[in-house]
């Protein structure tokens, strides 16, 4: 009987080989976006679709927001040879490195620096806003892959309103409950090419998965 058991829970696993696994998951989400009657811009679709995989959230289907031509010009970026900024050492790890550097491409992530906690504690500001200040002094085109501080997109929209500092890109999905709807809709208002997730969902893996998905296409 408890043989049988474990046979009977057995019956709704699907066996999939492991090269498989990931085109699998997209099917299903091809299948369930399908089911809810909702479609994707082709553009955007390779991006949004893959914040889904990495989040089984499908509310990013509504609240993922583009730029006009934004993915046309974060890919054009990344084969240029940007380098990416991010505010969290999760997110740089998520990213594929090989890929960019592929392309002439860096990934930095300032937050752990000594120097930018020594400053951020004797300014009593975020280590995420002093970390956006030095981003900010790299001397290539920088997409910015927020997905953890709000702090850090308020930072680069103030820097924006006091000088001509331009990001050639902001991928803006901080998560969070203080400040993190204000500080994206922020940086809808310049005129800065971006990816944003309206609300308060987001992260880190968001981050990545997005900035993949662009290396990726």
């Amino acid at each position: 009987m408890e043989k049988q058991e474990k046979l009977d829970k057995l019956e709704n696993i699907e066996y999939i080989l492991p090269d498989e696994i990931e085109k699998r998951s997209f099917a299903i989400i091809t299948e369930e976006l399908a089911a809810r009657g909702i479609v994707l811009p082709k553009d955007q679709e390779p991006v949004t679709k893959r914040v889904i995989h990495t989040s089984a959230d499908f509310d990013y289907a509504k609240t993922m927001t583009y730029s006009p031509d934004a993915v046309a010009i974060a890919k054009k970026l990344i084969t240029s040879g940007a380098d990416i900024v991010t505010d969290t050492n999760m997110a740089l790890s998520g990213i594929n490195r090989k890929r960019l550097a592929a392309y002439g491409g860096q990934v930095h992530c300032f937050m752990a620096d000594e120097d930018v906690a020594r400053e951020a504690k004797e300014r009593q500001i975020t280590r995420a806003a002093v970390s956006m200040e030095h981003a900010a002094k790299l001397k290539k085109p920088v997409i910015f892959a927020i997905g953890n501080a709000p702090t850090a997109l308020i930072s680069l929209y103030e820097r924006m309103q006091e000088s001509d500092f331009r990001p050639a890109f902001i991928i803006g999905v901080p998560v969070g409950f203080v400040n993190v709807v204000a500080a994206k809709e922020l940086i809808m208002k310049t005129d800065v090419p971006y990816i944003i997730n309206r609300g308060r969902k987001g992260g880190s893996n968001v981050a990545a998965a997005i900035v993949n998905a662009l290396i990726y296409l």
